[in-house]
């Protein structure tokens, strides 16, 4: 029969201000580490890793996504623990806790070199560059947006003269001829009489002179 697993939680933090990931120097075995720590009786894991991420580093945080799970032995038990990604403030806080002696914020690359554990590194590797992605794209549209100067506005007691020479202006305006239709005329053609016998004599009656 399989021992009960060990029930934890924690999160891969990033700065608000800058690409940096939060990692925490215990004071037991001295070693470096991802902000975690096991499940309080009926308390949620989402609960619980943003409980023990503010008293690992000091700062408060936001919990967004949920990002992974790691799971590794302790002591012949499994021990699982569900991460999320938080976003912490710029200053601490809070006091770390009694357990941990530093935290330190890193860029990515680095966090994992520092981390201990090798599982620790493994999962940074694997994650790192999704959640600074996501965090990129939270600051980029926190970022302050461009003002444009708006062009200067007509005052509105000359609201009416501006009006009032427009108007002016197009009644002096001389009036343009109308358009002609785009297409050439065909040329005038004079008629011929028929040069039949009777027609001509009829031409010549017609047109004599009086």
């Amino acid at each position: 029969m399989g021992r009960t697993p060990i029930l934890a939680a924690g999160g891969i933090v990033t700065r608000r201000d800058a690409p940096l990931v939060a990692i925490v120097r215990m004071r037991k075995r001295d070693h470096w580490v991802l902000p975690k720590g096991k499940l309080d009786a009926g308390e949620t894991a989402r609960d619980a890793a943003e409980r023990e991420v503010m008293e690992e580093t000091g700062h408060d945080v936001a919990v967004h996504e949920f990002v992974g799970t790691m799971a590794y032995e302790v002591r012949g038990r499994p021990k699982i623990v569900h991460f999320w990604r938080m976003e912490a403030e710029i200053e601490p806080a809070h006091d770390l806790m009694r357990d941990v002696r530093a935290v330190a914020w890193l860029p990515l690359e680095e966090a994992i070199a520092q981390l201990t554990r090798g599982y620790e590194q493994a999962f940074l590797a694997e994650i790192g560059p999704a959640v600074l992605a996501m965090a990129d794209a939270m600051r980029f549209d926190r970022a302050e947006p461009e003002v444009i100067a708006a062009p200067p506005s007509v005052p509105a007691q000359d609201a009416g003269a501006a009006v009032d020479e427009v108007a002016l202006a197009s009644r002096s305006a001389p009036v343009a001829p109308p358009l002609r239709p785009a297409f050439a005329a065909a040329p005038a053609t004079t008629a011929t009489p028929s040069r039949r016998p009777w027609f001509a004599w009829l031409w010549r009656w017609f047109s004599r002179e009086d």
